[in-house]
Parts: structure tokens; sequence; C-alpha cells
């Protein structure tokens, strides 16, 4: 079984780590501080089949992004010191599987993860069951839902490494997967012979998609530095975040894997310190490559929708 853990706590989400990895009962696929760095598509690249939620959190809480998990196919099991009777048949009532109160007891956490593991594996043996059945009957095997990524979308792996990269509750964020789409079809379009634009034309390029063609001249400029502005923010808080995890752990995957390949890494060493000696530098301030990272966040999307 794969599990995603999404808790404010640091000390809980490797409290709760520890306890799957040390029963056997799976692998931790990932983690997040915060409800809103999540969403069904991301849980879908990561494979996710339990996800484990806290119900407050200081940006999206609980309730609300499990509300936002429409389109997720596993099961949630949700956290919180809370026993508000109202809240937590609020949760049950949105599709939650068990409610686990903290503090974290070791056994009541192993009791409910394997309660979860075979009601999946017993869905799983009855569905395999039905398909069987289905083919012996001549009948068609039951289609199953169509999953997000298999649109064929760039934005779906765009929002993936957002999320990966810690910014996809920045607004800039929807800017960048909009460059995505246009960037995509356009090389489409181009068969063969194209030639990644400068950032003024991709910025401008995404102002007039978005304001369509009766927009002036002096509208598409206003648009388009509009918009590199908060690209410029969503990047710096790329920078922070993979800066953080560095901190943390300097070999953690994330961070091993998105640094140097996103960003000069002069520039990230310099964030760490900033952030180690508790110094706040502001975006405008610091040298980001905007380019280099769309350009990146373009080739690496494409690489995973394959």
């Amino acid at each position: 079984m794969r599990y995603f853990i999404t808790d404010d706590d640091p000390a809980v989400r490797s409290m709760l780590m520890q306890i799957i990895e040390d029963a056997d009962l799976g692998v931790v696929a990932g983690e997040a501080e915060d409800g809103s760095q999540i969403d069904a598509d991301y849980l879908h690249m990561k494979r996710v089949d339990i996800l484990l939620i806290d119900l407050l959190m200081p940006n999206r809480d609980g309730i609300e992004t499990i509300r936002q998990l429409r389109d997720f196919e596993g099961r949630i099991v949700m956290i919180s010191q809370i026993e508000s009777k109202e809240m937590i048949a609020e949760a049950y009532s949105l599709g939650i599987e068990y409610y686990i109160t903290k503090p974290i007891n070791r056994l009541e956490v192993l009791s409910v993860l394997q309660k979860v593991q075979e009601r999946i594996l017993l869905q799983r043996s009855i569905e395999g069951i039905q398909r069987s059945l289905s083919v012996l009957g001549g009948g068609a095997a039951r289609e199953k839902k169509e999953q997000p990524f298999t649109e064929k979308t760039i934005q779906t792996p765009g929002k993936f490494l957002l999320t990966e990269l810690g910014m996809i509750g920045e607004s800039g964020s929807k800017d960048l997967l909009e460059m995505l789409g246009c960037l995509h079809r356009e090389e489409k379009v181009a068969a063969g012979d194209y030639k990644f634009p400068s950032l003024k034309d991709i910025f401008l390029r995404v102002a007039r998609q978005k304001l369509g063609d009766a927009a002036s001249e002096t509208e598409l400029q206003k648009e388009a530095k509009a918009a590199e502005q908060r690209v410029r923010r969503a990047i710096y808080q790329a920078l922070s975040h993979l800066a953080s995890l560095g901190l943390t752990d300097y070999a953690n995957p994330k961070f091993e894997n998105y640094a140097s390949t996103f960003f000069d890494f002069t520039e990230v060493r310099k964030r760490m310190k900033e952030l180690e000696d508790h110094v706040e530098s502001a975006p405008s301030t610091t040298r980001i490559n905007a380019k280099k990272f769309i350009y990146v966040l373009y080739l690496e999307a494409k690489r995973l929708l394959g």
C-alpha cells in the first residue's frame, strides 16, 4: 500500500511514517504540511492508496481539502485532537474511512490502517471477480473511471511538479500552467520546427490568450507585467521551499532532484543561508532566472506526460 501524510506538525508526520514502515504496512509516497499543497491529480501521480490528513491546518483544513478531493479514488483517514461530534460527523459524511484522535497512539494507528487495508484488498478482490464474470459472460469488462492523467494534458504533470516544488498555492502557479498549455499547443503546431520563445513573448502570448484578440496593446502589456510579477513570486516560493528542505535534510529527495535542476545552486545556497540566519529577502532582490525555470518546468512536464 502507498500512503500520503498531510499534517502541519513535522513530528506527527515523522511518527506516522515510522509506524507505517516499522509495521511493514507499505511505503509513504509523500507528505505535505498543508491541505493546499495537494489535489486529486497529485495524489494520483503518487499512486496513493491511503491518505492520512489532519483536520486543523493553517491554510486549508482537512474538511475543505477532502471536499476538493472528489476525484481521489483512495481511502482517507482523518487525524485530529478535536473531538467535536459535529466536525467528526461532517468528515464521515464526506467519505473518510476512520477518525484517529491525537495524541498519536501506535496501537490505534496500526488497528485503523490494517482495517483500511483489508477493505481495499476486499474491494479489489470483488472487482476482480466481477471483471472475470463479465468477460466469461461475453460482455465487455466494466470500464474504470478515466483517471485525470490519461487525458494527456500537460497541465496535469505541471500541477504535480508545482506541488512537488511547494508553490501550487501561489497565484503565479495558474499563470505557469497556462504557459505550459500554450507552449505545448504551439510546439504541436510547429511539428518539429519549434524554437522556445523569449520570456517576454511567453508572457504576451498568455496575456493574449487570457484577454482575447480584442484587447489593446496597453492591456496586453499590463497583464503580461502583472503575470510576470505573480510568476516571479511563485518561483521565489519554490526556491524558499527547496532551501528549507535542504536545511532540514540535505539528502531530501526533492531537494536533490529539483534544487539544481530548476535553479542555479548558488542562489539555493544563498537562500539557505538567509533562512538559517532568519533573514527575509524579497523576491525582487533575489536573482531568479524565470526563463530557465519555465523551460525546465516545460521539459519535465513533457517527460512525465510521455
